[in-house]
């Protein structure tokens, strides 16, 4: 009897890690296994912003068969620990891919950077077509914050993996145009780009007014004006200018900023608050998945930060969350950016550039001083033109069609509405 034609997805991250490119890499496996594809997973078998945290050596999710490695993670405590990490899980994933059974594609994204080369080896010995998924680009990302120097040998290593992954996919999955372009920079792709927003988790979101909502009460955030940052604290967002903002804004007592989730920039904030003193500005951890929808709910702005060199290197998918649950957009970054874009394209919420303390501050008073209907009304639009151009059934199913056709040898390329993916920025002039 034939046997399932089988993808394989390498892949640090995984669920029920509340990283986003675990739940990402999630959804699109649950899909093609409900397309009626084996579907196995390699993955870490700790967490990825906290290794204390242990999961399954193997489970089944959804029709995925989750294989977890021991010893591929160590942390984000520094980038030293990551690469430890990524290699590791680089070598396990490499042996145990090249006895995966019936194998007919393989799906690889950027976490952690390194398991392109087992995607490329696995590619050329067993004579598989590979996806590759561009969560973000480094070293790209560590040059542009100085954590690397352009000309290093570690750069040169990482940017040359980059490469020839680009050159040997089948088909590269950009997130947005800007990012589609810096990577048509380090190869020609043509035909293999395929440009795909990531999706909102609309299975566990919706609007829930203030007054229903057990968070508000929970954290006392009743009567007050909340701007919530939820996700990823990266170096990459930076977000001093808000806080540097949140310590003049004191004498506005009805405004609270909360940021929830993790990374090293949560260390950051959490120094600032200490040092300060300042009263208006709290930390919490990631939120339980069945709790997200009460969490971002109980903002009235969110906080969706971006770093200037930043622009087509990663992309603040938290912003489809917001967008969700019907929440404005406070845009800390430039605007020439897809978050930018969407600004300007569905009047949705504010712009400030980064390092603009006295523009925040002036910016903040103003979303302090309109009316609750006055952004109730933007974050209705926002989640109109969620539900129109990015919701999860259309994004998810053009990525999986993009996948099925380049595992069956034909051009990657989807329809996917031009609005979802914004305008063409700009000719960048990168490596």
């Amino acid at each position: 009897m034939s046997q399932r034609k089988t993808l394989l997805i390498l892949s640090q991250v995984y669920v029920p890690d509340p990283a986003a490119v675990g739940q990402h890499m999630h959804d699109a496996a649950a899909e093609m296994a409900r397309r009626g594809w084996r579907v196995v997973v390699y993955a870490s078998a700790r967490g990825y912003d906290d290794p204390t945290r242990k999961y399954p050596a193997r489970e089944v999710r959804d029709g995925v068969e989750i294989r977890r490695l021991p010893l591929s993670s160590f942390g984000k405590g520094s980038i030293a620990l990551r690469l430890v990490g990524g290699w590791v899980f680089l070598a396990q994933a490499l042996w145990r891919g090249l006895w995966t059974r019936d194998l007919r594609a393989l799906l690889v994204s950027t976490s952690p950077p390194m398991a392109s080369i087992a995607a490329v080896v696995i590619r050329w010995l067993r004579r598989v077509p590979v996806v590759f998924w561009a969560m973000d680009i480094n070293p790209d990302q560590m040059v542009a914050m100085g954590k690397a120097k352009p000309g290093s040998l570690a750069v040169r290593v990482f940017d040359g993996m980059n490469r020839l992954i680009l050159r040997r996919a089948a088909a590269v999955v950009a997130l947005d145009r800007f990012m589609g372009q810096r990577l048509e920079c380090k190869a020609p792709l043509g035909q293999r780009l395929v440009i795909l927003p990531p999706w909102p988790h609309e299975d566990h979101l919706e609007p829930v007014d203030h007054a229903d909502n057990p968070f508000r009460r929970e954290h006392g955030l009743e009567g007050k004006c909340v701007v919530m940052y939820s996700g990823n604290i990266s170096l990459s967002h930076p977000v001093d200018t808000v806080l540097e903002a949140a310590k003049r804004l004191q004498d506005v007592p009805e405004l609270v900023f909360v940021f929830i989730g993790g990374g090293l920039g949560k260390k950051m904030v959490d120094a600032f608050i200490a040092r300060e003193g300042v009263g208006n500005v709290r930390t919490l951890p990631y939120q339980p998945l069945e709790r997200i929808k009460y969490s971002l709910s109980a903002a009235d702005v969110h906080l969706v930060a971006m770093g200037d060199e930043m622009v087509g290197i990663v992309h603040p998918c938290k912003v489809y969350g917001a967008m969700t649950v019907a929440r404005p957009i406070l845009l800390l970054g430039p605007r020439a950016s897809h978050i930018g874009q969407i600004l300007d394209q569905d009047a949705i919420g504010w712009q400030v550039d980064q390092g603009d303390v006295e523009g925040a501050v002036r910016t903040l008073r103003a979303i302090v001083a309109m009316s609750e209907q006055e952004r109730a009304a933007m974050g209705r639009r926002a989640r109109q033109a969620m539900l129109s151009r990015y919701s999860m059934k259309a994004l998810r199913g053009a990525f999986c069609d993009a996948l099925e056709r380049a595992a069956n040898g034909q051009s990657p390329s989807v329809e996917v509405e031009a609005a979802a993916l914004g305008p063409q920025p700009a000719t960048l002039n990168h490596r």
